[in-house]
């Protein structure tokens, strides 16, 4: 069944009306018609089922049959602050995150990051990464799109560290501080990682994170890549606080 995203302002008492461009997915892609159910999602993780009952080039309508709770939505939020990567690798990194259970992704400038952001620029940029995370969402049956915010320095970024349960940074010179034993200690709500770009965080920048508050953890004897790591930290809390 076909999964659409929603605002709540886009359902009136029983009936939801799609966006233009999901209305010519719909009519012109899918070929749908009257009769047809799919399945919508608004910003609260409700889960609509719905059937439409009228369908145009641009607008598609659906009478809603059924609804609930998304089942698919992690227990924990997790938000990943992550370093600018070079090339397309922010691109997967936002593709796969969304498909493993992230909330939201926050773009971070980072000493060694070489990619730099600004302006009209970066607007561009964080309006692709919505879309892409608008479309992995669909792919992998989220009941929310994860949101991508505009890039942020790392200053910033660490000092939002205060708004989370929890607050981690991998990083390879602390062996010692394994991420298992951190995180079976702790019950956390809402996790915030702190990931670095291409070349790592520079030292000032651990001192300053840990001066936040953030807790700097090893993902074990093995460097991953900027494009590896948040995938591997958010199967391990997913793994740790999501399944039953």
């Amino acid at each position: 069944m076909s999964r659409f995203f929603v605002k709540s302002s886009m359902i009136d008492g029983s009936e939801i009306t799609l966006s233009e461009e999901d209305s010519v997915h719909l009519a012109r892609v899918l070929r749908a018609g009257t009769g047809e159910m799919i399945t919508v999602c608004d910003e609260n993780g409700t889960e609509y089922e719905a059937e439409i009952f009228s369908i145009s080039k641009r607008e598609v309508k659906a009478k809603i049959t059924d609804y609930k709770k998304s089942a698919t939505e992690p227990k924990i939020e997790v938000t990943i602050f992550q370093g600018l990567p070079k090339g397309s690798k922010m691109e997967l990194i936002i593709q796969k995150c969304v498909e493993i259970g992230v909330s939201r992704i926050v773009p971070v400038e980072t000493a060694r990051a070489v990619v730099k952001l600004n302006g009209e620029k970066s607007a561009e940029k964080t309006k692709r990464w919505n879309k892409i995370a608008e479309e992995a969402a669909k792919q992998s049956g989220r009941g929310k799109i994860p949101k991508v915010e505009i890039p942020v320095s790392f200053k910033e970024a660490v000092g939002k560290a205060s708004e989370f349960d929890m607050a981690i940074i991998p990083y390879e010179q602390h062996q010692n501080a394994d991420i298992k034993s951190y995180l079976r200690s702790k019950s956390p709500g809402n996790i915030a990682v702190y990931i670095g770009p291409e070349g790592g965080f520079e030292e000032e920048e651990i001192k300053l994170a840990k001066d936040c508050g953030i807790y700097a953890v090893s993902l074990g004897k093995r460097i991953l890549r900027t494009e590896t790591a948040p995938l591997a930290v958010l199967a391990v809390l997913m793994y740790e606080y999501d399944w039953e």
